[in-house]
Order: structure tokens, then C-alpha cells, then sequence
């Protein structure tokens, strides 16, 4: 398999101002790219701060002026599955900003009692995904799991938010995976949820929106406030444009009884 990357971001910077971007592939994939920034024209070199699971930060101190970022990549083939370490399958048990699992933990247990392995990851992703409608647009960047799940709507985050949650008020460790999606439309940045089997991380996607094999993870940790593809500090920046592409050479069919890692 092959797929094939790019992500454009421009920004109006009206005081000088630290921007953290999470966009590049993660380091536990083998990629042909190019990451470009300018301001006014004029390059700009980021310094690129290594996170958890491979996540690359991109960091740029930059002073009023017209910034844009332009990325692209090409991967061949699909890297092996993150194995779960002990540390992160008691840091991924924890509550967290979005994903309040002990305000849900009532919730979990009244649904899914009964339910180990790959049947709960199932019957959590299958009941998320009937319980919510996907609106663009329609929650707050404050919004957590239990906010979702008041208000039935949301994006691929307040999804995947909402699953984690469950899982954790389950004793499952469960964590959120920014990721390049082939197949999703409208195409965007894309979020899903990872839970841990036996050792191993598996893809769990209520919104069922593109093939879960062809994901491309960017950045991975307890929820959204570690996986933002743009945080900006100690200054002032507008985000004007967002373009991102993700293509495959092949769009196979997802089999949701299958356990797929992400890779």
C-alpha cells in the first residue's frame, strides 16, 4: 500500500508568537517528505521536539507576517503496531480533560456489563456510533465525553473521546490518535480512538468514515489536548486556511469484526 500526504496551513501572525504543530508522520513510520515554512516568504527552520509514541512537534517563533506551512508525504507500505508498555497501560486507565471516565463509569457498566475483548470494543464503537450524528461544526473545542453524549452530535474527536471514556470507566486502556485518513470526506485531519488487548493497540472508529487500515498516525496521547495538529503561545495567530489531502493506492473494504492496529 501506498499513500500519499500533504497538509497546507496558512496563518495572519499579529504579534510575535510560538507555534507547536503536530502534522508530520509519526517516527514509527518510514516516510519520503518535506516540510516547508515560510513567513512573508522569508524560511523559517523549525525545531522539530520529539513526544510520546513517536509524535513530532514542529515548533516556529515567528514575528507578525503571513506564515505558511506546507507538508507532504509519501509511505510505502505500513509499519508494525505499537506494543503497550506497562507505564501506558496505567497511564491510558486514568481520567483525563475530555474523557471523563469516572463521571461515566455509571454509564459504562449499565451498557456493557458483562462484555470482555473484542465484543466490547465492538459493542462500545457500534453504540457510539448509533447514539451520536456526525455534524460539522457542531461542538466546542471545550467539549468533552460527557458534553457529547448530552448533546448526541459532535466530530471525529468528541467520537472518539466519548469511546475512550467508556473503555477506561471499563478498566480498558484507551487513548486518542490524530491520523492522516484516505477515504474520508469531507477530508480533514482525522481522530480515533486506540484501546489495548492483550498488549497490543487497535483501532476503534464509531464514525466508520474511512478504512481503518489505511490510517497514517501523526500524533497519539490521552485526548485531544495532545494531539492538536496547531497550539499557538505567547502570542497572537489566526488560522486562514487548512487544506489536507490523504490518498491511497487502495481503498480495501473495513471488515468491523476485524482487530486492525494502526501502522
Amino acid at each position: 500500500m501506498q499513500r500519499d500526504l500533504s497538509a497546507h496551513l496558512s496563518l495572519d501572525v499579529t504579534s510575535p508568537v510560538t507555534l507547536a504543530f503536530e502534522l508530520a508522520v509519526s517516527t514509527q513510520l518510514a516516510a519520503d517528505e518535506d516540510l516547508a515554512v515560510t513567513l512573508d516568504g522569508r524560511r523559517l527552520e523549525p525545531t522539530e521536539v520529539l513526544d510520546l509514541h513517536g509524535t513530532r512537534v514542529h515548533v516556529v517563533r515567528a514575528d507578525p507576517g503571513r506564515l505558511v506551512l506546507d507538508y507532504s508525504a509519501s509511505i510505502r507500505g505500513r509499519a508494525p503496531g505499537l506494543t503497550a508498555l506497562d507505564v501506558d497501560t496505567l497511564r491510558y486507565l486514568r481520567p483525563s480533560r475530555y474523557c471523563e471516565s469516572d463521571t461515566l463509569g455509571p454509564t459504562a457498566h449499565a451498557e456493557f456489563a458483562g462484555l470482555h475483548g473484542f465484543d466490547l470494543l465492538a459493542a462500545v464503537s457500534s453504540w457510539v456510533g448509533s447514539r451520536l450524528s456526525y455534524v460539522p461544526g457542531s461542538s466546542q473545542p471545550t467539549d468533552g465525553a460527557v458534553r457529547t453524549l448530552l448533546d448526541r452530535q459532535g466530530v471525529c474527536r468528541d467520537y472518539a473521546h466519548l469511546v475512550i471514556a467508556l473503555l477506561r470507566a471499563l478498566d480498558v486502556p484507551a487513548r486518542l490518535a490524530a491520523v492522516y485518513a484516505p477515504g474520508l470526506t469531507p477530508m480533514d485531519f482525522h481522530a480515533v480512538a486506540e484501546a489495548c488487548l492483550e498488549g497490543r493497540w487497535y483501532v476503534v472508529d464509531a464514525t466508520t468514515l474511512a478504512p481503518r487500515s489505511t490510517l497514517v498516525r501523526i500524533a497519539t496521547g490521552r485526548d485531544a489536548s495532545d494531539t492538536a495538529f496547531l497550539n499557538v503561545h505567547h502570542g497572537y495567530a489566526r488560522l486562514d486556511e487548512l487544506e489536507v489531502t490523504a490518498v491511497a493506492d487502495v481503498l480495501p473494504d473495513d471488515d468491523v469484526r476485524e482487530l486492525v492496529e494502526l501502522g
